[in-house]
């Protein structure tokens, strides 16, 4: 047998699909898919990556299941700064500038920071991040709770994120190393009124910055380099915040 069958299935687990669910979501019968996981049936390319696409599996283990099978890859990996990227990069740059005064960073599936815009450069570099330097490792830095006001509650958020995208992914040691780091210091429960969100606030001296993050992924990606790639953008969570950017930025407040 090769490896794939116990792919499939692990797969089909994860994503909480039972052998029915699975074929009825991709039009196919459900002894098939049987055969699939138990290797009486060899599957096609076109079924490997049909089958992914339904899990919506990330796209180096669609490679994956490819190679497991005898098959050559489906998608490339193309490196960021290659010519053919140029387009992506425009994309980025632009909603990176455009998002100024604003923090906003992209980072890769471990959390390396592949760019930051202004904002973001002047929110974090008293911390000691920059570009090329792993968010992970500001998570875990003992000066964190002193920094950021609410950091219990902000710990135990980043921890389900953390657990999420692991899971997402098929389990990633270096995301789930970082969740149980946090687990010690997180906590859910707060004594002030729950809002829309959990901001993220930050006490530098005598300034007070509450924002919260939304994150953005491409869409329809073919390649894994871009499939691991998020935007993430912060935005002041009131008045106080959006006019201290603003002022650090030197920029009128809009």
């Amino acid at each position: 047998m090769t490896p794939y069958p116990n792919m499939l299935k692990e797969w089909r687990k994860r994503r909480r699909m039972s052998q029915l669910d699975l074929a009825v979501e991709a039009e196919v019968s459900a002894r098939h898919i049987s055969f699939l996981e138990t290797g009486r049936s060899k599957p096609s390319p076109d079924m490997i990556l049909h089958l992914s696409e339904v899990m919506e599996l990330p796209v180096d283990t669609r490679n994956q299941m490819m190679r497991a099978e005898g098959f050559a890859p489906r998608y490339a990996a193309t490196p960021f700064d290659d010519s053919t990227m140029a387009p992506i990069r425009d994309a980025v740059d632009w909603t990176l500038k455009r998002h100024d005064p604003y923090p906003g960073m992209v980072l890769d599936r471990l959390w390396s920071v592949v760019k930051l815009n202004e904002g973001a450069q002047r929110l974090f570099a008293p911390l000691g991040l920059s570009e090329g330097q792993s968010l992970l490792d500001l998570l875990a830095h003992p000066m964190m709770p002193s920094v950021v006001e609410n950091w219990p509650e902000v710990a135990h958020h980043m921890m389900l994120r953390l657990r999420a995208e692991s899971a997402n992914v098929g389990g990633m040691p270096e995301l789930d190393a970082a969740a149980q780091a946090l687990a010690s210091q997180a906590n859910s429960r707060s004594e002030a009124a729950l809002g829309p969100t959990v901001p993220t606030v930050y006490r530098f001296g005598n300034q007070r910055l509450s924002l919260f993050g939304t994150i953005a992924h491409f869409s329809t990606v073919t390649d894994e380099t871009l499939d691991d790639l998020k935007i993430e953008l912060f935005f002041p969570a009131d008045a106080e915040s959006a006019a201290i950017l603003a002022t650090l930025s030197g920029k009128p407040q809009s």
